[in-house]
């Protein structure tokens, strides 16, 4: 009886597709708790450009770019908003702000789960 060969790999690295399911997850985590549990996001941005290196030259990093970008400016707009809260025209734009938000990120996951990037990048 013979063993069946099992591929060399470290044993204390994720595979680049676990790594970004668990980014989203994390993305996703901060995003449905409202905030509460913020700091998943924060580690998932964290975690991204840590580990953005390895993905370079992968559909991987078009991934950690989708969510990047998505972070950076869901940041930007959801300052804006909350300064127009001064004058009660912001929560409009924190709602088109989450809305945009939950919709990058099924995208994203959607993609990733087929196999492909979020959008088509040159």
């Amino acid at each position: 009886m013979s063993d069946p060969q099992i591929p060399n790999q470290p044993n204390n690295s994720l595979d680049l597709r676990t790594l970004t399911h668990v980014t989203y997850g994390l993305y996703a985590l901060g995003f449905v708790t409202g905030g509460f549990l913020g700091i998943a996001t924060l580690a998932a941005v964290v975690l991204m450009y840590l580990k953005r290196t390895d993905a370079a030259g992968t559909m991987y990093a078009a991934h950690f770019d989708w969510l990047l970008r998505t972070f950076w400016w869901a940041l930007l707009w959801l300052a804006i908003s909350a300064i127009a809260t001064l004058i009660f025209i912001g929560w409009l734009g924190v709602v088109a702000t989450v809305v945009w938000v939950l919709y990058r990120l099924i995208k994203g996951w959607l993609a990733l789960m087929e196999g492909s990037v979020p959008t088509q990048y040159s």
